[in-house]
């Protein structure tokens, strides 16, 4: 059975090391054996970066089972990007897979890029001399200072993005400061979609994936992370990619300043710490279909709420 008009969107979320990947890749299969094909979107920020593939878990081109992925490895690791940005070109792709008569599968953890991308989302306006002065700061003060400031004008706010991400917290000022409003406000409301859409989240139990976690992290360094982090140090690594989870912990390592088992640790905590701002973030997902990580019947779940067969709605 053929979808008719229109293909949904299908997007996959859930928390790092529930299974995401596989899942698309399952449901694209399915489709296919159905009469209809389909084409993966990357929602995972950091897999956007060419040469940071040990640390994202990034998929490799052999094992993507044929079927096209987009948003991968479009950006050098000197490169910056923006949520906005994320918004405007994976629409456009969301548009032209739909156009072609194939079903766009948007999958990642990046809470707020799936957001922007499948609510109803305008964003705040900007100001690049309060931006500049903000940055300033940043790189005068350091982080810390900067948080504080959050802190004691958005609690909301901080508590979301956290203490250590310089760019997420000068973006928040720069609205803050711009509408006179709590950056809160221009994030987007989680009721209403952009476009009709079939949204699948994952879980596990926090007992079965803090295991997961910890030997996935251990696995980085197994299969060659310092490796991949001496090649993108020679070739310049800019500071969205230097700061993310593993890759700074890996510098840190090949500088002297931790030992292996102290960086392992450090990624370790830092990811279950994400994992848990991730479960929460999509937990706000009213229309999403919640699957268990481990069900036998997860793809055939998905397939039929998919297909239109006898579908029903999971609690957000």
């Amino acid at each position: 059975m053929a979808i008719a008009s229109t293909p949904p969107l299908v997007v996959v979320v859930g928390a790092t090391g529930t299974g995401k990947s596989e899942l698309s890749l399952d449901i694209a299969e399915g489709l296919a054996r159905q009469g209809t094909a389909s084409e993966i979107i990357n929602a995972d920020a950091m897999q956007f970066y060419r040469g940071m593939d040990i640390g994202t878990a990034k998929l490799p081109v052999d094992e993507r089972r044929g079927i096209p992925h987009h948003m991968l490895d479009v950006l050098d690791p000197t490169d910056d990007t923006s949520v906005a940005q994320y918004q405007q070109d994976a629409r456009q792709l969301i548009a032209q897979i739909q156009g072609a008569g194939r079903v766009p599968i948007m999958v990642g953890g990046s809470g707020l890029y799936v957001s922007s991308v499948i609510h109803d989302f305008q964003f705040p306006a900007r100001d690049p001399e309060v931006r500049a002065r903000l940055e300033a700061e940043l790189e005068r003060d350091g982080v810390g200072f900067l948080f504080q400031r959050l802190q004691a004008v958005d609690p909301a706010a901080a508590q979301s993005i956290g203490a250590s991400n310089g760019r997420r917290i000068v973006r928040a000022l720069e609205v803050i400061e711009i509408t006179g409003e709590p950056f809160g406000a221009g994030l987007p409301e989680e009721t209403k979609l952009w476009t009709p859409a079939h949204i699948f989240g994952l879980t596990a139990p926090r007992d079965e994936l803090v295991p997961r976690l910890n030997r996935r992290v251990q696995h980085m360094w197994d299969t060659g992370l310092l490796d991949e982090v001496r090649g993108l140090r020679d070739r310049g690594l800019g500071v969205t990619a230097a700061r993310a989870i593993g890759y700074a912990q890996a510098i840190e390592q090949l500088d002297g300043t931790l030992s292996e088992a102290e960086a392992i640790e450090q990624t370790a905590a830092l990811t279950r710490r994400y994992a848990r701002r991730q479960v929460g973030w999509f937990k706000r997902y009213e229309q999403c279909h919640w699957l268990a990580y481990d069900d036998p019947d997860r793809v055939q779940r998905a397939l039929a709420v998919v297909m239109g067969e006898n579908g029903s709605h999971g609690d957000a």
